[in-house]
């Protein structure tokens, strides 16, 4: 009878050790979901021009979401989560400084074309200096 219950308690450590093992073998979704939204983000700062308007920090966003998903893989989820989050940040960065210069440039020729404009206006109300012909 001893040697019953010695085998069912060894089973059921094996058991127990074998599920925790595997839980921990399984993705932490809070990584994988911050994984996916620093990717979007990313994606969403290549789209407004940021590789022209911002490469320092889109590089930087790709270099953290790289590291990201390697640690994700690696199930060291704490830094997955932490590197995950920063490349998020760095890509909203990259795509705010993409929409800025956009705003900049649509300013300049907005101010271009009132220029222009103005000057059409002033030429048109200035008196013929021939004066009438006859």
């Amino acid at each position: 009878m001893n040697l019953r219950l010695l085998s069912l308690s060894a089973y059921m450590v094996a058991s127990a050790g074998t599920a925790i093992w595997l839980s921990a073998c399984a993705n932490n979704p809070v990584a994988d979901e911050k994984i996916a939204v620093a990717k979007t983000s990313l994606q969403r700062a290549e789209q407004a021009g940021a590789p022209q308007t911002a490469p320092v920090q889109l590089a930087s966003a790709r270099d953290k979401l790289a590291r990201a998903e390697k640690a994700n893989a690696d199930h060291n989820l704490q830094p997955a989560s932490m590197l995950a989050e920063q490349a998020n940040i760095d890509a909203q960065v990259a795509e705010a400084s993409a929409q800025r210069e956009r705003s900049h440039q649509a300013a300049a020729e907005f101010d271009a074309s009132m220029r222009a404009l103005r000057q059409e206006a002033t030429r048109g109300s200035q008196p013929d200096q021939q004066g009438p012909l006859t």
